[in-house]
């Protein structure tokens, strides 16, 4: 276990999530400590978040983006993490490009390493590389490719998130992907981080997209990996 005052060392961080909530679920203890040691830190924000209620016809595409947008700044404001403006990729949700074949996923890696770079990165947290859901391993992909040009790249840390719920031993960590796993204390901010989960209305009971009732919740059991007093990474040994 690491103890909160690990974060100190991250220096400038960006924490990239695929989705609006998953910074708050992944890492939002990471974020409220960092946003307490006096760190640079934002975030990325890579898919436009609209796809949890696509059957919704109170609100159209547009407006679940924007819903889900200020959800994200919320939850970024809760945990002391909103003095530089995130970046906002806008890729479809559950259609997160994951190979250089989709122009979409050149356009996105240049903006992202152009982002790192404007923010002098020194960690960038991004989900773990196998975590079961197509848009977080796209992410992965981005976030890769980024780095992969970058002459200096920024240590790299991976969250959990889908992982805890659907994992197949084959998403698990091999020694093949040279990885250090641990968990970071994080019990000192535990309620900062429940109430930047809470913020995502939309996505927690009774939410707020109420005329789709086939669309996505987070579930009590999903909820309850995120409660403890600890979050777990992995982080890359290699660039």
């Amino acid at each position: 276990m690491r103890p909160g005052s690990f974060v100190a060392e991250l220096g400038s961080t960006v924490v990239v999530a695929p989705h609006p909530d998953d910074e708050a679920l992944g890492c939002g203890g990471l974020l409220a400590l960092l946003g307490q040691t006096g760190n640079p830190v934002t975030a990325v924000l890579v898919s436009d978040g609209t796809m949890s209620h696509p059957a919704s016809e109170l609100f159209s595409a547009l407006a679940r983006r924007a819903v889900r947008e200020t959800e994200f700044r919320h939850a970024l404001s809760i945990l002391g993490t909103d003095a530089v403006e995130p970046l906002l990729l806008g890729l479809p949700d559950s259609r997160v490009p994951a190979t250089t074949n989709e122009p979409s996923f050149v356009q996105a890696v240049a903006q992202l390493q152009d982002f790192l770079i404007a923010q002098q990165a020194a960690t960038v947290v991004v989900p773990w590389r196998r975590d079961p859901h197509p848009d977080h391993r796209a992410t992965s992909h981005l976030v890769q490719a980024a780095l992969a040009s970058m002459p200096n790249p920024p240590r790299r840390l991976e969250y959990v998130v889908w992982a805890w719920e659907r994992a197949a031993p084959a998403d698990l960590p091999t020694a093949a992907d040279e990885v250090r796993g641990f968990q970071l204390d994080i019990a000192a901010v535990v309620g900062l981080k429940q109430r930047a989960i809470a913020a995502h209305r939309s996505q927690v009971a009774p939410g707020i997209f109420t005329d789709d009732p086939g669309g996505f919740l987070l579930s009590k059991e999903m909820l309850a990996h995120f409660s403890g007093p600890y979050e777990v990474y992995f982080e890359a040994l290699v660039p």
